[in-house]
């Protein structure tokens, strides 16, 4: 059930914002319970510098003031975020994942065409679609360096997660998730039939989510 006295806070996705659909939406349906869901803004106004070590450590420095327990609400690379930064700071007593982003840099990089790649390593930048400006933002190639420093076997804090995944990801295969969930009894995966983007299952989500925690 929610608890009013806990902090519940929605990590959004890779060049995403806290106006995206899904966040907006949870808002509201946190709101109709007169709860509050802080969704921070990962791109600080500066996506050419975005990192995973960047965003954990933002969300880390907003929960060091923070007195009560937190749930913190992951979407995609956002959940990476959120599964690291639970793994540091004990106060985070629940996870909520949507279809997160396990295994992305290794996972991201192998669709990417190599030449592509490459020229990324060798000017330091990339084109990337951003979905909150509608158009192609230029991203550091530190972006992928820091990533990969990242050792996902090393995620061991055993923080009770409920994952849900599309069966039809296009982008993050629900596999990752399988395998994440292996060994670690404390993650419930639930298999939903839709996309990476899961917008069709927000109601279904949310009647888990208000049930679970």
């Amino acid at each position: 059930m929610l608890n009013h006295q806990s902090t519940y806070i929605y990590i959004h996705g890779f060049a995403s914002s806290p106006q995206s659909i899904k966040a907006q939406k949870f808002k509201d349906f946190f709101a109709a319970k007169n709860i509050p869901l802080i969704i921070p803004n990962l791109n600080k106004n500066d996506f050419y510098h975005l990192t995973l070590t960047r965003q954990i450590q933002q969300i880390s420095t907003y929960l060091e003031n923070e007195q009560n327990s937190v749930t913190l609400i992951g979407s995609s690379l956002g959940g990476l975020t959120a599964t690291w930064t639970a793994e540091k700071c004990k106060k985070v007593k629940q996870l909520i994942l949507l279809a997160p982003a396990f295994n992305f840099f290794t996972h991201w990089l192998k669709s990417i065409d190599k030449n592509t790649l490459n020229t990324w390593k060798k000017q330091g930048e990339l084109s990337i679609y951003h979905y909150k400006y509608d158009q192609e933002l230029p991203l550091s190639y530190q972006f992928i360096e820091d990533g990969q420093t990242y050792d996902e076997t090393k995620l061991k804090r055993s923080v009770p997660t409920l994952i849900f995944h599309g069966k039809h990801d296009e982008v993050i295969p629900i596999e990752l998730s399988y395998h994440y969930t292996k060994k670690r009894e404390w993650v419930k995966l639930i298999e939903l039939d839709s996309d990476h983007g899961l917008t069709d299952m927000i109601p279904k989500i949310w009647k888990q989510i208000k049930d679970n925690i």
